[in-house]
C-alpha cells in the first residue's frame, strides 16, 4: 500500500523521452511502471509492423539477441511475471538461441570446423521490428506516443526543476513546446543531446562495416538454398553460428517465422555516410560485387544464402570511448546514446533494455523529490557495466576481424590455442549474468 501511495505521488511527474525506438519505448514502459506520466517523440511518421508473416520485412530491419535478463524484463513489462510458458507473447515472438558456436572457415577448401561450441547460452533470437511492435503495443495508457515529432532542442530551468523541449510536427511544419521534469535521451548512437553536454565526443570507427540481410523462406522451404543452409548448419533454429575466415567473419541465426538472419563484417575504410545515420543502402554493383566475394571466401551453401537475400544492406560499424557520466541535471543518456557499442557481443538492445529498467526502479525508489538521488544511482549501477562491455565487444570484434591489439597476435584459427578460441565466447561477456540489486529491491 505504501509503494501505491509514493506512485500517487508520482503522478503529474513527467519524462519527455527522445527516441521511439526499442530503448525509447523500454524506458516509456520502465518510467510509467514507475508511476510517471511519459511523452516519447518520435521523427517516423509510423511505426513499423510486425513482420510476422509478411514476405518483405522491412528492408533496413534485422535480427537481435535477447540475453535472459532482458526477456524477464520484458515478460514484467507485459504483464505474464516471468513468462515461463511457451505462450508467453515474448517466447510466441521469438526462438530459442541455446548455442553459441564459433566456427573457422577455409575459402579455399570450402571446408569449416568448430572453434568453441557453448550448449547453454540462452538466449532468445528477435527480429527487430517484431520486438518493437510488441513492446509498442503493450505500452500504459499514461503513455503519450508522438508519431512526426522531430526533436529540435531543449532547456533547462534556472532552477532545475524542469526542462523544455522544442520539436517540429513535420506534417504541418510547426513548432511545439512540451514541458517535462526528466528528459531522457534515447536518440541513438549519433545523440544530439549527448552532442549539446560532450560537444568534441566523437564516434570511432571500428574499421570495418557489415552487410546485412534476412532472408524469408515461408514459401520456399524446400528450396535448395535453404537445404543446403540447414545440412552446412544443422542446429539452425537453435544456434548462433560465427563463421570466422581470414580478417573477416559472419554471423547466422534463424528467427521466427521462417526467416534467416545474417550479417558479414568487411573491413575497408570509414565510409562516407549521409544523412543522421549508420545505415546505407547499396547500389547494385556493390551487391554483386559482395555476393562475388562471397563465393571465394565462404561455404557454397552461405555464400548461396546471402546471393539469395534481396535487398541487403550496409551497417557501419562505430563505437565510442566509455563516457565519465550518463546525466547532467535533470537529463539522462539511455541506450546507444549512453554508450554506442559494436554488435559483437549482442549487447545494444539488452544494455538499453536494462538501463531502461534501472532507471525507472531508481526512480521508483529515490522518488521524483529526489531526482538528482536517482540519477546518481541509475549511473552508479549502470556506469560501470557498459564502459566494460563497450570495451569487451571492442576486442572482440577486433580478434573475429584479424585486426591488431596491443596484446595479442591477429587471431589466425588454424594456429589458434584452446585459450585464444575461449576469448570469442559470449559467455565472457563483463557481467555476462550480472542482475543489479535494484531491480529486485
Amino acid at each position: 500500500r505504501e509503494r501505491e501511495r509514493e506512485r500517487e505521488r508520482e503522478m503529474g511527474k513527467k519524462a519527455i523521452v527522445v527516441g521511439g525506438s526499442i530503448a525509447g519505448v523500454s524506458c516509456a514502459h520502465a518510467l510509467s511502471a514507475a508511476g510517471w506520466e511519459v511523452v516519447v517523440l518520435e521523427k517516423s511518421s509510423s511505426g513499423p509492423t510486425t513482420t510476422t508473416g509478411s514476405p518483405n520485412p522491412s528492408p533496413t530491419g534485422a535480427g537481435l539477441g535477447l540475453d535472459p535478463l532482458s526477456c524477464k524484463i520484458v515478460h514484467s513489462w507485459l504483464g505474464v511475471g516471468d513468462g515461463d510458458t511457451d505462450s508467453a507473447p515474448l517466447f510466441k515472438a521469438t526462438i530459442p538461441l541455446s548455442i553459441d558456436q564459433n566456427e573457422a572457415t577455409d575459402g579455399e577448401k570450402k571446408i569449416s570446423w568448430t572453434l568453441t561450441r557453448d550448449e547453454e547460452f540462452n538466449f532468445r533470437a528477435a527480429h527487430w521490428a517484431d520486438l518493437h511492435a510488441l513492446l509498442l503495443g503493450s505500452l500504459l495508457p499514461r503513455v503519450t506516443f508522438l508519431w512526426g515529432h522531430y526533436f529540435m532542442s531543449f532547456h533547462i530551468a534556472d532552477d532545475k526543476a524542469s526542462v523544455t523541449v522544442n520539436a517540429k510536427v513535420l506534417q504541418t511544419g510547426e513548432t511545439v513546446q512540451i514541458v517535462g521534469d526528466l528528459l531522457v535521451a534515447a536518440d541513438g548512437c549519433l545523440s544530439s543531446i549527448r552532442q549539446t553536454f560532450l560537444p568534441h565526443h566523437k564516434l570511432r570507427y571500428a574499421g570495418y562495416c557489415a552487410w546485412r540481410g534476412v532472408l524469408n523462406f515461408a514459401e520456399n522451404e524446400d528450396s535448395g538454398t535453404i537445404q543446403g543452409i540447414r545440412r552446412a548448419y544443422p542446429d539452425l533454429g537453435r544456434c548462433l553460428y560465427f563463421e570466422i575466415s581470414p580478417q573477416t567473419h559472419c554471423v547466422l541465426y534463424e528467427l521466427l517465422n521462417k526467416r534467416m538472419n545474417w550479417l558479414w563484417y568487411v573491413n575497408q575504410p570509414e565510409p562516407e555516410m549521409k544523412g543522421n545515420s549508420v545505415t546505407m543502402k547499396v547500389n547494385k554493383d556493390s551487391i554483386k560485387k559482395m555476393k562475388e566475394d562471397a563465393e571465394s571466401i565462404w561455404l557454397p551453401e552461405l555464400a548461396q544464402l546471402m546471393k539469395s537475400t534481396p535487398e541487403p544492406f550496409v551497417n557501419a560499424i562505430y563505437d565510442s570511448d566509455p563516457l565519465d557520466q550518463l546525466f547532467w541535471d535533470n537529463v539522462v543518456l539511455v541506450g546507444d546514446a549512453a554508450h554506442p557499442t559494436t554488435p559483437h557481443c549482442l549487447r545494444s538492445t539488452n544494455m538499453s533494455i536494462l538501463d531502461a529498467a534501472v532507471l525507472g526502479k531508481c526512480l521508483e525508489k529515490r522518488g521524483s523529490e529526489d531526482l538528482k538521488s536517482a540519477l546518481n544511482e541509475y549511473q552508479s549501477v549502470r556506469l560501470p557495466v557498459v564502459a566494460k562491455q563497450v570495451l569487451h565487444a571492442r576486442r572482440v570484434g577486433r580478434i573475429k576481424q584479424g585486426l591488431s591489439l596491443p596484446d595479442r597476435e591477429p587471431f589466425n584459427a588454424k594456429k589458434a590455442s584452446v585459450e585464444d578460441c575461449c576469448e570469442l565466447q559470449q559467455k565472457n561477456v563483463p557481467f555476462f549474468s550480472h542482475i543489479p540489486d535494484v531491480l529486485f529491491k
